[in-house]
């Protein structure tokens, strides 16, 4: 596997959570497919909780990518599916927390994650 910056981004945010946020790694998952609107697509991280329900949803770019709106509406299409508690957009120099409203169809920011209890 070729390291690119996307890559990289991805695999210190696994880091975190397992290190800082405590997630144990047997409740993330990275790069699996999701059907969105009859298209094959990949999330990058989820997280599960006990229970085995997708809990966070994590969308990693390249640190030389703007976060826009483009990728909250990336992530928000794959939280159509997934049906996440939260939802993070980082490009490893700026992270984004929230959860999304859908009845009002707009993002509520988060300071952050929880840690694993």
């Amino acid at each position: 596997m070729v390291l690119t910056p996307e890559e990289w981004v991805r695999q210190n945010y696994v880091e975190y959570l397992l290190i800082e946020k405590k997630y144990p790694i047997s409740l993330i998952a990275v790069e699996k497919q999701v059907v969105v609107n009859k298209l094959k697509k990949r999330f990058d991280i989820l997280i599960f909780n006990k229970q085995g329900a997708h809990n966070v949803i994590i969308e990693c770019k390249s640190p030389k990518i703007k976060i826009s709106q483009d990728t909250f509406d990336q992530i928000a299409r794959y939280n159509l599916q997934l049906n996440a508690n939260y939802l993070i957009v980082t490009n490893g120099l700026e992270h984004f927390y929230c959860t999304l409203d859908i009845k009002n169809q707009k993002y509520n920011f988060i300071k952050e994650i929880p840690d694993y209890k």
